[in-house]
C-alpha cells in the first residue's frame, strides 16, 4: 500500500522491554504488575498483552500517542518499563536518556519484526541492485573479505571468493554493472558484520550484540543467496 517493496532482511530484529536497573529486575518475567509506557494502535501494544496474558502476567499500560513524549514519561518515571524493537529501545538508551548505563535492555524478545531496505515499486532493476548488494556483503563476511584484505583476497583461489570479487567474470554484467562491483562495496562499506559493528553492535553507541544476524555458520539467521 506504501508503493514499496522489499529487497531483502538486513536486521532480524523484535519487540524487548527497557527498564531502569534500580528496579532490580533481570527478566521480563519479573515484571508482574509493572506499569509499561506503549504507544497506543501500534503491534507492540498488542504484542505487550499477548506476551503478559501468556505468561500470566498483569501490567498496567500507560498509553502515550507521540514517541518523544512515551521516551519522557519513561525517562521522568512514569513508567516502569518502556517496550518497542529491541533496536530502538537502543537508539533511544544511547541518544535520548541522560545517563544510558542506568537502563538495561531484557533478554526476552516477544516478537519478529525483520528490517531492511525497500525500494520503489516498478522498478525491478534497481531492486535487482539492491538485493544483490546485501548479498555481497552477507557472502563477504562469510567468505573472509573484508575492507582491509579485499585486495589481497583477489589472489584468493576459493572459486565463491573470485565469483564474489569479480576475479571470475559474469554476475556484474548479469546485473548490468560492472564486474568489480562487490568488491567496490567491501572496498568502501566493508561486509556485513563491519557495518553492523561500526552502526549497531559493540563498536557504536548502540552496542548491541549480534544474536541472530551473526552468521548461519554461527547459528545466526543470515544466510545470502550465493554469487553464481
Amino acid at each position: 500500500s506504501l508503493g514499496l517493496i522489499g529487497a531483502g532482511v538486513n536486521y532480524y530484529d523484535g519487540q524487548g522491554f527497557m527498564v531502569t536497573k534500580k528496579l532490580g529486575v533481570k527478566s521480563a518475567k519479573e515484571l508482574n504488575g509493572a506499569t509499561v509506557c506503549v504507544q497506543p494502535g501500534t503491534t507492540t501494544e498488542l504484542n505487550l498483552a499477548d506476551y503478559f496474558r501468556a505468561n500470566k502476567l498483569t501490567f498496567k499500560p500507560v498509553v502515550i500517542e507521540k514517541l518523544d513524549e512515551v521516551v519522557a514519561a519513561y525517562a521522568a518515571g512514569r513508567c516502569d518499563v518502556y517496550t518497542t524493537d529491541a533496536s530502538g529501545l537502543a537508539a533511544t538508551r544511547a541518544t535520548q536518556l541522560q545517563n544510558p548505563d542506568d537502563h538495561l535492555i531484557l533478554p526476552e524478545i516477544i516478537s519478529k519484526e525483520p528490517l531492511g531496505p525497500m525500494v520503489r515499486q516498478g522498478d525491478d532493476q534497481w531492486l535487482v541492485v539492491v538485493r544483490w548488494a546485501l548479498n555481497a556483503m552477507i557472502e563477504a563476511e562469510e567468505y573472509g573479505i573484508t575492507s582491509k584484505n579485499v585486495d589481497e583476497m583477489l589472489k584468493s583461489e576459493n572459486p565463491n571468493v573470485k565469483r564474489i570479487l569479480g576475479v571470475t567474470p559474469g554476475a556484474g554484467k548479469a546485473l548490468g554493472l560492472d564486474e568489480k562491483w562487490a568488491y567496490n562495496i567491501v572496498k568502501q562499506v566493508g561486509n556485513y558484520g563491519e557495518s553492523f559493528e561500526r552502526n549497531v553492535g559493540m563498536g557504536s553507541p548502540l552496542k548491541l550484540a549480534r544474536g541472530v544476524n551473526q552468521q548461519w555458520s554461527k547459528g545466526g539467521a543470515l544466510y545470502a543467496w550465493p554469487i553464481r
